[in-house]
């Protein structure tokens, strides 16, 4: 055999089974790999936004950590204002009560001076009599008497 020819035959053959892979065996396999890619394009692109949801999300956690220690700490403001203001009322209701207490017994105290006065008054005047009686040495009529009493109780 000639070796131009056997060289054109393989050229030929090998064109033909060129063209015959482009035309039949190439598109699938171009279709096929276009399709991994997309596949593998979307994958990337959900593991990007699943990354920047998890970002965001860590975000939102933590701005809400943020807000409840904050509203936490409003609440323990609040709470110990409360407190205070109440302490404060129970002070101011217990010296209520105190000066209450004092003016009550201030009351008694002056209730029972006028009572010993009057007791000593009328003791003073029953002294006053029997001295007087014993300076006279006679009775007294009990008309007098109770009018010279009345007399020296209001002197008193």
């Amino acid at each position: 055999m000639n070796l131009n020819a056997t060289l054109f035959v393989q050229a030929v053959a090998l064109f033909i089974a060129g063209w015959i892979t482009m035309k039949f065996f190439w598109p699938p396999l171009i279709r096929l790999l276009d399709e991994r890619r997309q596949k593998i394009a979307d994958g990337l692109a959900a593991a990007e936004q699943g990354s920047r949801s998890l970002g965001e999300a860590q975000r939102k956690a933590a701005q809400l950590d943020t807000d409840a220690r904050a509203r936490a700490q409003t609440l323990i403001a609040e709470t110990e204002k409360r407190a205070l203001a109440i302490i404060d009322e129970a002070k101011a209701q217990a010296k209520a009560e105190g000066e209450r207490l004092i003016e009550a017994a201030r009351t008694e105290a002056e209730q029972q001076v006028v009572r010993a006065k009057t007791v000593l008054r009328d003791e003073v005047a029953a002294l006053a009599v029997a001295g007087a009686e014993q300076i006279l040495k006679r009775e007294v009529d009990a008309r007098v008497h109770a009018e010279l009493l009345n007399q020296l109780k209001a002197k008193l």
